[in-house]
Formats: structure tokens, sequence, C-alpha cells
């Protein structure tokens, strides 16, 4: 880890009552700027959006999430962010899970959007709903259901979960038993981010923005065995600041081109700089813009990072760039992809436009081949690590370097 800053409550008890709502329902806001629409407290939960299926009328969800920072007045953001139409969401509840598709006794509570037990979400629009008054536990599995009375069209949520959640016929919502679940889904739908509002001021959180290294893929699915989960479990035993983490990844995602999800650069406002109590971005990206052989260059990918960094920083928030690991032996390597990613690491190491940098290519590289994942962190396809890789690169992060002075 190269650093140049130079500066430098659990609590099981349930969710109480949320407040009354009325008849009507709210109606969500287009997509304002960041500033605009960042609301208080800090994201304990985050998962990047992009469509993932149609919409089903009278589907109910009930996705398993797992909390970073734990605090008061729970908030959790829904998406239509990829829909073509607006987005009717009812019954939505927030509780603790027991286990499976079954909640804690007592735990369920209805959440509200400006008041109302309904919200329509305009095509392209985030919601976020009202605070949810008591405490929720930091590392414990949040679950949030919902219900799509009408839903049509483009579905917006995150495809690769590694999260097995409950779907269900009709209106199950306020059940905390798990009777009415009966089928599964390993996606997350129509949900993006959860806030809380942590006991001290001076909680912030980091956002993970990468690809499918960072989404977790080859680790272990229902364990949270991703890096930025192995990262808030550090965090949460550290003397940082800095507690809660949002993991902004998706599988095949680059820096400068749409495909995989919309590219970093397009999805940087909604996925980071919206998120609310961000202090710092943990920038790990890139090993798909070169290996894709569109004749991206390593001063393509320079320039993408550079305007990345360079809005975060405009927004007040501190930039941690991590290296690109290696990758021969996955199908589309070749020495002049190699050679770009050479190039673009040499820039992360010495450059002075990010505020730390993370040898993520050091921690994964083979002693004997430093152009190959090491074996032992090897998740068999020689690009993405297995659960120990993916500790070892939450343990390469210097929690002092998601502090900065801006």
């Amino acid at each position: 880890m190269t650093g140049r800053l130079g500066r430098g409550c659990r609590v099981a008890a349930a969710l109480v009552t949320a407040v009354a709502c009325h008849s009507g329902p709210a109606r969500a806001a287009t997509h304002p700027p960041p500033s605009a629409s960042r609301p208080s407290g800090v994201v304990t939960w985050a998962a990047s959006a992009d469509r993932i299926g149609e919409g089903t009328a009278d589907q109910g969800y009930r996705m398993i999430v797992h909390t970073s920072v734990g605090g008061s007045d729970l908030r959790v953001r829904l998406t239509n962010a990829f829909g073509d139409r607006p987005l009717t969401l009812d019954g939505v509840h927030a509780g603790l899970r027991r286990r499976g598709p079954a909640l804690r006794p007592g735990s369920n509570r209805p959440l509200t959007f400006k008041g109302a037990r309904t919200v329509t979400v305009p095509a392209g629009a985030v919601a976020w709903s009202d605070p949810l008054p008591g405490r929720i536990p930091a590392g414990t599995d949040l679950v949030v259901s919902l219900r799509t009375p009408d839903a049509a069209g483009p579905a917006s949520g995150h495809g690769m979960a590694l999260q097995t959640s409950y779907t269900a016929q009709g209106g199950h919502t306020a059940e905390e038993g798990g009777a009415g679940w009966t089928r599964t889904t390993d996606s997350w739908w129509y949900l993006d981010a959860v806030a809380v509002r942590p006991s001290s001021a001076a909680t912030g959180a980091v956002a993970a923005l990468g690809d499918s290294l960072t989404d977790g893929r080859q680790s272990t699915p229902d364990l949270d065995h991703r890096w930025p989960d192995y990262l808030a479990r550090r965090l949460d035993g550290s003397g940082t600041d800095v507690k809660g983490v949002a993991d902004e990844g998706i599988a095949g995602n680059k820096v400068l081109a749409d495909g995989a999800g919309q590219s970093a650069l397009h999805r940087l406002d909604r996925d980071v700089l919206s998120q609310p109590g961000v202090r710092t971005l943990f920038l790990f990206e890139g090993v798909n813009d070169l290996k894709a052989h569109t004749g991206v260059t390593a001063a393509d990918l320079i320039a993408g990072y550079r305007k990345i960094i360079r809005r975060a920083h405009a927004a007040g928030i501190c930039v941690v760039a991590a290296t690109v690991g290696p990758f021969k032996g996955w199908p589309e390597w070749d020495p002049a992809a190699e050679s770009v990613r050479q190039e673009v690491n040499h820039f992360l190491r010495t450059g002075r436009d990010a505020d730390a940098v993370t040898d993520f290519d050091r921690t994964l590289r083979s002693p004997h081949d430093p152009e190959r994942l090491s074996p032992a962190f090897d998740g068999g396809d020689h690009i993405h690590p297995n659960d120990r890789g993916m500790r070892a690169l939450a343990d390469a992060v210097n929690p002092n370097t998601l502090h900065c002075a801006r």
C-alpha cells in the first residue's frame, strides 16, 4: 500500500414501528444531481443496479442484504434506473432475518415514502424511503420485502447477488414467517442501497467501484465473502471513522464503455456520489477495458481514471485507486493486454492523481510468474480470486488511507 495522505454498536433490538401513512402513493422525483439527492446518514449496504430482466405484476420479493455499519433511522433506496415506464411498489417492509426467508419475531416493519405506503418511481429515477425509527446492528442480515402490483417492462436491480433471496406471488411482505416465500432468486430486485444514521456523526463510508472482482465472482455464495465484505468486518473492529461499505461492483463492467452495466464513468453519480455518508471512493476497475481488445490504450484508461478522480474530488470525496490484477491464463490474455496493464499500473503507483494507492496487483500475483494470479488465490479461472484471495485483498487495504483532508 502506498499512501499519499499524511492525514491522518451492535444492538440486536428489533426495528420499531414506522410512522403512519397516507392513503395515496408518493411519487419520486426524477434523479437529481448527487449533491441534491444525498439524504442524511451513512450507506450500510449497496449493490449497483443494471437491467436484470422483465418486471412481473403482483410479484413479491424478499431480499437478504448484509449491513456494514449499524445505526438508527433506516432508509432504503428503490430503483427504476433502467425502467422505461413508472414503477409502482407497495408493501415495502424491513426487518431482521431469523433463517431462510423467516424474520425475527417483531422485527418486520412497514416503510413509507413521504408518509405513503406506496411509491411510484419514474423511469430512470430512484426513491428513498422515510427514516424508520429504531436501530439495526452492524454485520447482520437485513430483510427488505416489497411487491410490484403492476410491474412490466425492463426491471432494475443487481443480477449476481451471490445471496439467496426469495419470491412469492401476491402480498406476503408483512408476514414474518417464510411459508409464503417458496421460490428463490439469486438477484436483488428494485433495491440498490440501504442507509442508517450511526451513533457518531463522525462515521462515514467507502464505496468500492469495480467489476466482477469487487462483485465477488468465484467467492462462496451466501457467506458474504466478497472482498468489500471482508473489509467491512475489518473496519467494524478498527479505530477508523469509516465503517460503512458500499459494494458497487458489476461483473464485466468497464471504466470507459457501457456493456455489463453502465460504464464506471456513466454510473459514478448514482452508485457513488449520491450515496449518503461516502467519504472515500475505492476505484478498482480496468481489467475488462484492457482485455477486451477494442483498441483501448493505457492513455485512454488513464484519462478515464483521471475523470473519475476529478469528479469525486469535486464532490469532496477522497479517492484510493487500486492497481489492476494479473490475469495470464484467462482466454483473453495476451502480451499486448499485459503491456497495457503494466503501463496502467505504473501510472497508478507513481502518479499523484489519487489520494492513495493500494497495490492489489502485488497482493494477488504469483511470486513465480507475476503475470499470473497466485495459485493460492486463484478461484479457478485465473482472473477471479477465491475466498482466500478476497480476504487478502481486504487485508491489503490500510484503513488509514480511507481518510483525507477534503
